[in-house]
């Protein structure tokens, strides 16, 4: 259930009925030369709107900017602050809770989200409000990418190249795809901004000139669907796991005397 398409008395009793609800998250920023700007949020409102199909549950409208100021030297890239990130998350979050919500995913596609995310979720499970977890769609498949994928990235490679050919190929550049791999970094470890063991690097520009980690060149249609519904499914069972569980048993221990 989307709660935007719904009017405000349809939404009392459905809210009332639920008490988990599916917040998508992801940003705006490069993917390479052959993705859009908007994969990872592309890929976080598919996977959550596949899943509140599935569940019933409610999703609220997706957040389409996230922490990106490591890509900001591409153009169009958008980003917020940290601070103004998690204070914005935090704020609606409790809008939630306001309704009766007591339980949140955050169904989030951005790398540079998670800290962020995870400090919120501690802060409302501290106080008591809320439990809000992160969940990152390709954390919750590890094996299935690295068997479909022999050069995956963190970031514009083929693990996100399928995701957008499944939700929205119109918006790939399938041409593209050998100059993504050859003017970008294949293969992580060949990065030389790790200096005696400190990161010397704070923007993607720095170890990959166009932006995009990994080869996407064997992404197929067929590894696309499969890799989504892998994900789909997963979060799907979160869900279900979260929402049978007792709100106590969510909450913080007592203090140990």
């Amino acid at each position: 259930m989307y709660l935007a398409d719904h009017t405000w008395p349809e939404l009392g009793d459905r809210l009332e009925e639920a008490s988990t609800a599916i917040v998508p998250l992801g940003s705006t920023e490069q993917h390479g030369p052959h993705l859009p700007l908007a994969t990872d949020h592309l890929i976080a409102e598919g996977l959550a709107t596949a899943a509140a199909e599935e569940t019933g549950l409610p999703r609220t409208p997706t957040v389409d900017i996230g922490v990106s100021p490591h890509h900001r030297q591409f153009p169009g890239t958008l980003w917020v602050d940290p601070p103004e990130f998690r204070d914005y998350v935090e704020s609606f979050t409790r809008n939630l809770a306001y309704h009766g919500i007591d339980r949140v995913v955050y169904v989030n596609a951005h790398g540079g989200n998670v800290d962020h995310l995870r400090e919120v979720g501690r802060r409302l499970h501290q106080d008591g409000t809320m439990y809000a977890i992160e969940w990152m769609w390709d954390e919750s498949i590890p094996e299935l990418v690295d068997d479909l994928f022999a050069r995956n990235g963190p970031h514009a490679g083929p693990k996100e190249t399928a995701m957008i050919t499944h939700l929205a190929p119109d918006l790939v550049h399938p041409e593209e795809f050998e100059a993504a791999r050859d003017g970008g970094l294949v293969d992580i470890d060949d990065s030389e901004t790790m200096v005696h063991g400190a990161r010397t690097f704070y923007d993607a520009v720095d170890n990959s000139a166009n932006g995009a980690f990994g080869d996407p060149t064997d992404v197929t249609p067929e590894k696309a669907e499969r890799l989504f519904e892998a994900a789909a499914d997963q979060l799907v069972r979160l869900l279900e796991w979260l929402d049978a569980r007792e709100f106590e048993s969510l909450m913080p221990e007592p203090r140990v005397e």
